[in-house]
């Protein structure tokens, strides 16, 4: 098969294309390289330079499908600059939907988020809780997902949204490389590689059982391969959405001690105050993913997926790439 891969030179996106190239499929990667990096495109995949509402002058009828990811993701960030997201998330989709059209192309996966769901009352969490985002980022993706759905019902697509939990790990020469960085388990390789002199702890006196948030990891390889799986899961004007996680969840304080014993170095912390919209808990079922995509995620040990990911920030200063 023959697949546009959109945001393909970021984190997600780069580990999927290669997950294609190594089925078998022919990867075009559409990135406009904002966020993601040149050397993440996988070899073998045809790179073109460009922003997602670019895609009409990629996509043709020989294309069998698209795996959408560019997008913008810091949460800080769409609070400040909520346009930004308005119009790359929802508005660079909308001109991608349209280029789908035109090309008759009639088949999508994209990558949508747990933050579509805000602060849920319960958990796991489940597709049908409610979705109540708490920042343009997590609504900017709920819109998408509603486009999606119309797009669907009215004009014959076939495609699933996924909905991701914390992703985390790495994959051959790609892993996380965020600038500002914002996700913890870099954060703590930061600290264990001299970069950071401590790791923050957002609160520790949560109803959890060492006091610090629970959150749901899952290894980027497993949630690739669940992007390849989505690709045959919808029929024609249908809209599948499935959480991604490993339906465990991990303390902050579990993340930093998992880390200190993969990494042998001692990783101090600093406790602070709660951060404000913070759940205690945030777990995914990922059972409608497990019934309906056939999935199920196989690196699952909190000190596999640290470790993975600890490689590929040592891989990194060896090379001396950019950090």
């Amino acid at each position: 098969m023959k697949y546009l891969v959109t945001g393909g030179a970021g984190y997600v996106g780069s580990v999927v294309a290669a997950h294609l190239l190594e089925a078998g499929h022919e990867v075009t990667v559409l990135d406009d390289l904002s966020t993601g990096f040149r050397a993440g495109v996988p070899a073998g995949a045809r790179f073109v330079e460009g922003r997602v509402q670019d895609a009409g002058r990629v996509l043709d009828a020989s294309y069998d499908g698209v795996l959408h990811f560019a997008a913008f993701s810091q949460v800080g960030e769409s609070v400040a600059d909520p346009e930004k997201y308005w119009r790359n998330n929802v508005g660079g989709t909308l001109d991608l939907l349209a280029a789908m059209r035109e090309a008759a192309v009639r088949r999508l996966v994209f990558s949508s988020t747990a933050a579509t769901y805000g602060e849920p009352a319960v958990t796991p969490v489940t597709e049908d809780c409610p979705t109540a985002p708490t920042s343009p980022y997590g609504a900017s993706k709920l819109a998408v997902d509603h486009m999606i759905a119309g797009e669907c019902a009215a004009h014959g697509l076939a495609a699933v949204s996924l909905r991701y939990f914390n992703v985390a790990g790495s994959y051959g020469s790609s892993g996380e490389r965020h600038d500002p960085e914002s996700h913890l388990v870099p954060i703590v390789l930061q600290v264990a590689q001299g970069r950071r002199d401590s790791v923050s702890v957002h609160g520790d006196d949560y109803p959890t059982p060492d006091g610090t948030c629970v959150r749901d990891y899952i290894h980027v390889a497993d949630l690739a391969e669940a992007h390849l799986l989505a690709l045959t899961a919808a029929q024609p004007g249908t809209h599948h959405i499935c959480n991604l996680g490993n339906g465990t969840g991990f303390s902050v304080r579990e993340v930093i001690d998992a880390a200190r014993e993969v990494t042998g170095h001692p990783i101090p912390e600093v406790v602070g105050p709660r951060r404000g919209g913070d759940p205690a808990t945030l777990v995914a079922s990922a059972d409608r993913a497990r019934t309906l995509l056939g999935w199920r995620p196989s690196r699952t040990e909190l000190t596999d997926i640290i470790g993975d990911a600890w490689r590929f920030a040592q891989d990194r200063r060896s090379e001396g790439e950019r950090v």
